[in-house]
């Protein structure tokens, strides 16, 4: 009688090569990996697969799924101006659902009843897998391995993994644990769980220190085309080639380094560093350029909404009901978002310089104060008239309540004035050349 099967999101790391051979023992499943290539640092992936292999998994796939995850993840990301607590743009929370899309549709093709991942009982991923899972396949199982297994320390995992012939060489040379992919990366435990350690060197890749970054700034147009990435200083480029792009840019001036305390879903907070470079860029460009182009009160709303955008995709809710509204709600506004951003990039910071656009709702001969202004000041009266009628109607209906307002005791500190006398000795001036300054005390 055939086995049942199980699908792995498989890294190649310590954990989930223990989960290889733990499935098989603990649930004598077959079991299939499966690696997501989403731009991530990491070994050769015909070394990973060859590994999964060798540790006993009855099939190793790698699936290149990087144009799906920027066309069809970061895109809505984008458009969404994602950024968790508006702290930082996310990143494994973008990507979990989609290695749980490909694990369904893996179990699917092989006819797997399982799917399983390597996550921790205490982190978030645990939950962005099984509930994106479940959104798109409710009856399959989910395992996790790492969650049920009595293999409670890392020393405890290395030696399991020693005991069943796993290599585990790699595992030994970080002390912290990370996540990439061609978005960034988010890098945690070992001394940056001293909330008040400055993070070391060391745990930076992508981008440069201060100290590293070049003495002149470097100015880069960004172009968009109906709210997405389209071109560089006007060479068009794929949105991944520009992510590619900018991530080495702004990596070079050390622009997209975080350090925060972080909230996480599961009610625990968690110092997390992270390198963002070109997610910080293309969101700060694209609020510019929608600064521009969108009308006030579509620009205000989806400033609220895009902070419930990002709190349902932090808390695995990419394929729920609410989250597609959303993502509707921000399609219809990134019609016609159309222009280019100039960026300036240096010692850490980008910042927008320059913006133009022939959709921009920003007119000069408007907002001028000086030739050429056409503003029409003469509806000024009439608009303010209309604007405070209603609180000059109340006013006028409560004037015994809003006297007592007005002549009620002032009971704000006083404020003194008293003249300080100040020479200027870096002219060695005289005693006629002394200025005399108010100063509140």
């Amino acid at each position: 009688m055939a086995k049942a099967k199980v699908v792995l999101a498989y890294s190649g790391g310590l954990d989930t090569s223990c989960c290889i051979q733990w499935l098989k023992e603990t649930h004598d499943l077959d079991v299939i990996t499966l690696v997501c290539d989403l731009g991530q640092e990491a070994e050769d992936l015909d070394v990973i697969k060859a590994k999964a292999l060798k540790i006993g998994a009855i099939e190793s796939l790698v699936a290149d799924v990087r144009e799906e995850f920027v066309n069809e993840f970061l895109s809505k990301a984008i458009a969404a101006n994602a950024m968790y607590e508006n702290k930082y743009p996310l990143l494994s929370a973008l990507s979990r659902p989609v290695i749980a899309k490909k694990l369904v549709q893996v179990a699917h093709q092989y006819g797997a009843e399982y799917v399983a991942h390597g996550c921790t009982g205490k982190g978030n991923d645990q939950v962005r897998f099984e509930v994106g899972v479940h959104a798109l396949d409710p009856d399959i199982k989910v395992l996790a391995p790492v969650r049920e297994w009595e293999l409670h320390t890392r020393p405890e995992e290395i030696a399991f993994a020693e005991s069943h012939g796993i290599p585990v060489d790699a595992t030994r040379k970080s002390p912290y644990s990370i996540d990439d992919n061609l978005w960034g990366r988010a890098i945690e435990c070992g001394v940056l769980e001293d909330a008040w350690q400055e993070p070391p060197a060391d745990v930076y890749k992508m981008t440069n220190g201060i100290g590293e970054t070049p003495s002149e700034p470097q100015y880069v147009t960004i172009s968009f085309e109906n709210g997405l990435p389209s071109a560089i200083e006007g060479k068009p480029m794929s949105f991944l080639s520009i992510i590619e792009e900018l991530n080495l840019i702004a990596g070079t001036h050390g622009v997209g380094r975080i350090d925060i305390i972080e909230n996480r879903l599961v009610g625990l907070k968690s110092r997390e560093i992270y390198e963002v470079p070109a997610a910080t860029v293309l969101i700060e460009a694209h609020k510019a350029i929608e600064d521009m182009c969108l009308d006030a009160a579509l620009l205000h709303q989806k400033l609220e909404m895009e902070h419930k955008w990002a709190e349902l995709v932090y808390n695995g809710l990419w394929y729920s009901q609410l989250k597609e509204a959303l993502d509707a709600f921000n399609a219809v506004s990134q019609k016609g978002l159309s222009g280019q951003i100039k960026m300036r990039f240096h010692a850490g910071s980008c910042v927008v310089v320059g913006r133009k656009s022939t959709n921009a709702l920003y007119s000069q001969s408007l907002a001028t104060y000086g030739d050429g202004d056409t503003f029409d000041r003469d509806s000024a009266k009439g608009f303010i008239d209309l604007w405070g009628l209603s609180t000059k109607t109340w006013a006028q209906i409560h004037k015994d309540e809003v006297t007592k307002k007005v002549d009620a005791p002032d009971t704000s500190p006083v404020t003194k004035t008293t003249h300080v006398t100040v020479m200027d000795t870096a002219a060695k001036a005289s005693d006629d050349d002394t200025k005399e300054y108010a100063c509140a005390l």
